[in-house]
């Protein structure tokens, strides 16, 4: 059994191990619980990174499509400064009027389209570059791993999380992106009978977790909250609120 010293001991050489690999971590009297420790509690510190990059990887239109709107979810919960984000891609396929979904104004986030992926890369690069910026979106088919790490270095320095938002179809490479998910649709849940469409459900996967676990689970959104979803073969999908 270890000693309280030993355990204090251990602690912050974890820290330190993750500042050196890029992972800056705050003293834990300054961590910021956000409201879904069901997803933050894979994470070093039970606390979602920020100031990192999240990889995104979306093999079709219809999960492209989910994956933003989960991507909309996660910045209603992080942006509790009203701040402002860019979304960089080639089309913007995204509806703005439903951003008021997720709670965020649709003067909130600055829209680029590019047409080159290098384009795309280099805007991706100087948007994170800016430290007045809450975050950054981009729709890359593709990203090697020396570009990946270049983007990390950037946030490294101006705090900017970065949220890449892959659309290939081919072999997945590896990167020295902080976490890497996978975001599918559910079939909806509609709690009030009524006819109509139900709130949005996701499959989510986190298929890589620097230093930390890797996990699936399904959660809906509605109420500006997320919920687990349970099911068993008796009962219907049951939510629950995710809290701090």
């Amino acid at each position: 059994m270890k000693s309280p010293f030993h355990q204090t001991v251990i602690e912050r050489l974890q820290r330190q191990i993750l500042d050196l690999e890029g992972y800056k971590t705050k003293p834990r009297q300054q961590q910021k619980k956000l409201g879904f420790a069901h997803i933050e509690k894979h994470f070093p510190n039970q606390v979602f990174p920020t100031g990192t990059i999240h990889e995104f990887v979306s093999t079709q239109p219809e999960h492209t499509a989910c994956t933003s709107a989960f991507i909309m979810a996660l910045l209603s919960k992080l942006n509790t400064h009203q701040g402002i984000y860019v979304w960089i891609g080639k089309q913007r396929q995204l509806f703005p009027p439903g951003l008021n979904y997720f709670g965020i104004p649709a003067h909130q986030i600055i829209f680029i389209n590019l047409v080159k992926p290098k384009d795309i890369l280099w805007a991706t690069e100087e948007a994170l570059k800016c430290q007045s910026l809450n975050g950054v979106i981009s729709e890359l088919e593709a990203i090697t791993f020396a570009q990946s790490q270049r983007l990390q270095l950037t946030v490294e320095k101006s705090k900017v999380t970065g949220f890449i938002l892959r659309t290939q179809t081919g072999p997945i490479h590896a990167t020295a992106c902080a976490a890497r998910w996978q975001i599918s649709p559910t079939a909806s849940l509609n709690l009030t009978e009524l006819p109509g469409v139900g709130f949005a459900n996701w499959q989510v996967e986190l298929l890589k977790v620097r230093n930390g676990s890797t996990a699936s689970f399904n959660i809906s959104w509605h109420n500006d909250q997320f919920h687990t979803i349970e099911s068993s073969a008796s009962q219907p999908f049951l939510p629950h609120a995710i809290g701090s």
